[in-house]
Order: C-alpha cells, then sequence, then structure tokens
C-alpha cells in the first residue's frame, strides 16, 4: 500500500543545518551543508513511497513487523523521541537531533544528523536505509566504508556515517536484532574521536540542556505556552546562525495546492517574512535572534549602499538566486517541478526598505541588547529612509510577489510611510531633534497621500492598490503598522469587507483575483492570523480566541504549520514549517492569553 507523503513532519536542526522527520520515523528532508544546499533526504520531493524498495533521499530506520509509533519531542528542545512497537509488543527508542552546545566559548553546532537507537522491551529487528542523494535527486552515490564507519561522496562534500553499530549489515540494509543501545553519527568525513556512544550520548545531554535553557528565557504568555515555545523553537531553527539570516522555510516545491504549479523555493532570507519573526520573537524575549538578524541586515544596507534594496538574499547575503528546476525529483507526491532558486529576488518589492528600518528600530530604545544602535547607525537607516519616500507611490510586484504585473500598493505604501515614522521615533531618542522633524513631516506627506488614494468613499474601504478597488488580506496590516487605529471607521469597514471577500469558513484567503497562475484555491495561513488580530482589537474577542482554538486544531503533531490550508478539507499545503504561520501563533496567542495575573 501507498505511503502517502504528508507535510505531517517534526523538524529537527541546529541553526547551521535541519531535517524533517515523517511518522514512521524516516529522514525524509535535509540539506547541507546548509538549509540553501544539496538535499543528502530529497524523498519528499521525490515522488515515491519513501517504504518502497525504490525509495531513495532518505535515511529510515526501519522496525521489523512494525504496528505503533508514538513520536514527541523531548520537552522544550529540537530532540525528537519516536518509539517504534512491533506486532508482538518489540518496541526500540529512536532520539533524532543535531548537536547544539555550548563549548570553548563557541557555538557548536556542526553539519550532522544525530541517531540513537535504544531496544525498549522484547527482540526487536532493525535495518537501516541510509540513501542519501546528490546532485538533486541522483541516487548513485559512491560509498566506501571501514570498521566503523561508511564515507558518502557527494557533490562537493563528503559525508560519513560514525556508528557502533554491524556497518556491513548497515550497508547492506539486512535485518538485524538491536541488543543494545546503538548510535548513528552522520557528519563532516572526519574520523570520530573518543568512544562513539559515551560522546553521543553526552552530546544528546548537553544539546537538551541548551535547548531547555534557551526555552526557559522565553516570557511566555500563561495560556498556549506548548503553542509558543514550540513555535518559538522552530522560528530559532530557521536562523542560519553564522550570518543571522533568517529562512522563509526549510523546504522548497511544496505546492500551494494541489498541482498548482505554485512551487516555490523557501530557503533564503526575505526581509519581510525575518521583520515577522523577529517581531514575534521579540515578544517573547528571545533577543538572540533579533541581534543575529541585525547584523545580517546591517551587512544588507552597507551593501546597497542607498540603493535599492532586494525583497530576499541568500544566507551569506548572496544577491544572485537564479530560478533552475531540477528534473531528477519529481515533486511533492510527484506535483512538480522542483525548483531551486527563486526569481523573486529580481522584483521590485517596496516594502522592504519599511521592514528594514522596522526591525532596527528597537535596537536605539531596548537596553538589554548587547550592542545598542548609536548615530551611525541612524545614518545608514537614513538612506533606507530616502529610498522609502522616494518610491512610497510607485508601482511595485507587492508583498504577493506577482510576477507579471505591478500596482502601486497600499501595503507596501504603508511599511514605507512606517520606515519614515520609525525614523522620527528613532532620531527624536538619540536627541536629534532637526531629523526627528524632518521624517515626521516626511511621514505626514506619506500618510496624507496614502490615505487619499487609497481610500474608497464609495465602497466604504480601503483599497489594496491605488488604482483599483481592491481586496487583499494585507489591509489588515495597517492596524499592526499603526497607520490606522481600531476605532477608526474606516480600519473597521474595510476589516468588515475584507471578511466578506476572502474569509472562507475558518480560513482567510490572500486575494480571490486570478494571479499569474489562475485562482488561488488555498487559504494563506497568516492571513487567518491577522484577522484573529483584528477581531482581538476590535472588541470580537470571543471570535478570536474561537478562530484561533480552530487554526490550531490544524497543526501537524509537531504542533506546526505550513504556509497555506484548503478551507474545504483542512489539508495543509506550502512550504513547511513556514515562519509566517507560526509568528501568527505567538502573536495570537500573546495577545489572547489571560494574564499571569490571572492565577497569582
Amino acid at each position: 500500500m501507498m505511503d502517502r507523503t504528508t507535510l505531517d513532519l517534526w523538524p529537527i536542526g541546529n541553526c547551521q543545518v535541519a531535517a524533517l522527520i515523517d511518522r514512521q520515523a524516516r529522514l525524509v528532508w535535509g540539506c547541507a551543508p546548509r538549509f540553501d544546499g544539496d538535499p543528502l533526504f530529497s524523498s519528499l520531493i521525490d515522488g515515491r513511497d519513501p517504504a518502497s524498495d525504490d525509495a531513495i533521499g532518505l535515511w529510515a530506520i526501519d522496525l521489523e513487523d512494525c504496528a505503533e509509533v508514538e513520536q514527541a519531542y523531548v520537552r522544550n528542545t529540537a530532540i525528537l523521541r519516536s518509539r517504534l512497537r512491533d506486532q508482538a509488543g518489540n518496541a526500540i527508542e529512536i532520539l533524532d537531533f543535531c548537536p547544539r552546545f555550548e563549548r570553548l566559548g563557541r557555538t557548536y553546532r556542526p553539519v550532522s544528523f544525530a541517531r540513537i537507537v535504544r531496544p525498549l522491551t522484547g527482540s526487536p529487528r532493525i535495518r537501516v536505509r541510509l540513501r542519501p542523494t546528490r546532485d538533486w535527486g541522483d541516487s548513485a552515490v559512491i560509498t566506501t566504508s571501514g570498521s566503523n564507519h561508511i564515507r558518502y561522496l557527494l557533490a562537493g562534500q563528503t559525508m560519513r556515517l560514525s556508528t557502533n553499530a554491524p556497518v556491513g549489515l548497515t550497508q547492506e540494509e539486512r535485518w538485524y536484532r538491536v541488543e543494545r543501545p546503538l548510535h548513528f553519527f552522520l557528519g563532516p568525513d572526519e574520523s570520530f574521536s573518543g568512544d562513539i556512544a559515551t560522546t553521543m550520548d553526552e552530546m544528546l545531554a548537553y544539546t537538551t540542556h541548551h535547548w531547555q535553557h534557551w526555552a526557559r528565557g522565553l516570557a511566555t504568555p500563561l495560556e498556549w505556552q506548548d503553542v509558543v515555545i514550540r513555535s518559538a523553537i522552530t522560528l530559532k531553527l530557521c536562523q542560519y546562525e553564522e550570518t543571522g539570516a533568517i529562512v522563509a522555510a526549510l523546504t522548497t516545491s511544496i505546492p500551494e495546492h494541489a498541482g498548482s504549479q505554485r512551487n516555490w523555493d523557501y530557503r533564503y532570507c526575505w526581509i519581510r517574512d525575518a521583520y515577522y519573526t523577529v517581531q514575534a520573537l521579540n515578544r517573547v524575549g528571545a533577543l538572540d535572534v533579533l541581534e543575529g538578524y541585525l547584523g545580517y541586515l546591517r551587512n544588507i544596507v552597507d551593501d546597497a549602499k542607498g540603493g535599492a534594496i532586494q525583497p530576499l538574499y541568500g544566507l551569506l547575503g548572496e544577491k544572485t538566486l537564479i530560478e533552475a528546476e531540477a528534473p531528477r525529483l519529481s515533486g511533492y507526491r510527484g506535483m512538480g517541478p522542483v525548483r531551486v532558486g527563486n526569481q523573486a529576488y529580481e522584483q521590485v518589492q517596496h516594502d522592504a526598505y519599511g521592514q528594514i528600518v522596522l526591525s532596527n528600530v528597537q535596537a536605539f530604545f531596548d537596553q538589554r541588547l548587547f550592542r545598542m544602535a548609536g548615530e551611525e547607525d541612524f545614518a545608514a537607516l537614513e538612506r533606507v529612509g530616502e529610498r522609502a519616500f522616494a518610491v512610497y507611490d510607485q508601482p511595485d510586484a507587492g508583498l504577493w510577489e506577482l510576477r507579471t504585473r505591478q500596482s502601486v500598493h497600499t501595503y507596501s505604501a504603508a511599511m514605507c510611510w512606517a520606515a519614515c515614522d520609525r525614523l522620527a521615533k528613532a532620531a527624536e531618542r538619540l536627541g536629534l531633534d532637526d531629523r526627528a522633524a524632518f521624517w515626521a513631516g516626511r511621514a505626514d506627506t506619506m500618510r496624507a497621500t496614502i490615505e487619499g488614494a487609497a481610500w474608497r468613499p464609495d465602497t466604504r474601504r480601503m483599497s489594496a492598490t491605488f488604482s483599483g478597488d481592491d481586496l487583499d488580506a494585507s489591509l489588515i496590516q495597517l492596524l499592526d503598522l499603526r497607520f490606522l487605529t481600531p476605532d477608526d471607521t474606516r480600519f473597521q469597514d474595510t476589516l468588515t469587507a475584507v471578511e466578506q471577500g476572502l474569509r472562507r469558513g475558518s480560513h482567510m484567503l490572500r486575494y480571490d483575483t486570478e494571479d499569474d497562475f489562475g485562482l488561488p484555491e488555498t487559504a494563506f495561513n497568516v492571513c487567518t492570523f491577522w484577522l484573529i488580530e483584528a477581531l482581538h482589537f476590535t472588541g470580537r474577542d470571543a471570535d478570536a480566541r474561537a478562530l484561533f482554538d480552530e487554526m490550531l486544531s490544524r497543526r501537524t503533531a509537531a504542533g506546526l504549520l505550513s504556509e497555506d490550508i484548503d478551507p474545504a478539507t483542512g489539508e495543509l499545503w506550502g512550504n513547511y514549517p513556514q515562519t509566517y504561520s507560526l509568528v501568527g501563533m505567538i502573536n495570537c496567542a500573546v495577545l489572547l492569553s489571560k494574564p499571569w495575573s490571572a492565577i497569582r
């Protein structure tokens, strides 16, 4: 029987690499040496049944006659525990993690994937199927082996499996009995120093402590703590720590809906997505992500030298992310194409200027930061503000990245306004009264233009574009940007229009007009969270809580969401885990929760 591929997946990672593990405890997705690298584990988008003899791009530890699998994260960590039981009651436990801990004053986060198999009851028998791919789906990987290792010669890198399991049985994928703990460490092509069992058990303990210590520092709300902690840990996994870049998702080419061709590579840093990520994590006190990302942003701004900012960049700040297709891989459930790179880097999206300033402005005020922002930082941001003022009323592709047409988008214009408005506040904080007045004046000019161009008195709503009378869920963000207030009748009327036009049951569409690929069929999860926030702020708190509970019921077993959802079936679509969706869960939990004083 076909083992149907789904997005019910469990991420592990260490802020250098990450992997996704399915409900049968198989690694089905994972790239090296970075999130945006060549997938060692490509089964998720290969189209074949991962249980089949011809499956490739996976790492399975199969229990013979497996009848039941239970999975859960080790509490407050990114370590997954899977317990597999066979029909006779024999059982094993698999612990999956990517090592991450402090060592010698540095964070140890190697390009590696660690698996520990422990017998629990009876006489369980396993086989190991480690079948990495190279060059996007090529399974012709040369291997060599020694007494305690197997080497895999991949494209541009060689990975080594070090293990205390029988190497020959592992190589030949034979069944054998588990009578003691087995340790598997897939990492750089280096000899494993020390006893592998002792060392990996220490790595597990250190990694557990690291994540639990990090989670302990989160300022969680009283309610939905599990939701917030899991979302925050997963957002942290999406940060490439070396540079501070934050990827929009860990995958590429999961379709937005069945057969849609809307298959995009999200393993890059969008200025917009990263802004929302750090905004949410700031609300729960995860300042390390903000600090890392601000370092990344400062380099982006420096390299731009006052010129145009791209919507997205590579993990090292690469500007060119040429989009191509990987023909060897047939796609998620065979729904290709599989795309590598993202052409959106060539697009004009003016909202990025606002998101750069909004991400940075906290650094002028927050005394907890190791490095607070000063006048030199302000001067660099003023160049961003100049660009925002120059382009706010000019056409762009918009936040939904339309590929074949441009308009003056209200969301982009409002983001540019926010850049100038927040620059005024930063200048005031620095005591630069003349610059504060300058930027406040520009913000006032922009506000007047936007209000005049986007408000439609006949239909009593803001339009998504200056030239039409369009509905778009991003109009709800005028509240979060503080461009409009909850008691402003213009916002209330706009919210009514957006909800009536774009809400489908418990879900929100981005828009309901044709784009480059026809009519959208799935709802965009973050838009539903935007609606929940707006319902709360406009006095409909019971509606907001009910809708939030409905969205939480749609999560995977790991407690996560992808980008899109089918309003009719509830099935998740789009890249996974998607930072926007995790951000929405954190923001709404913080907003809707009862205060801690309710129990103190």
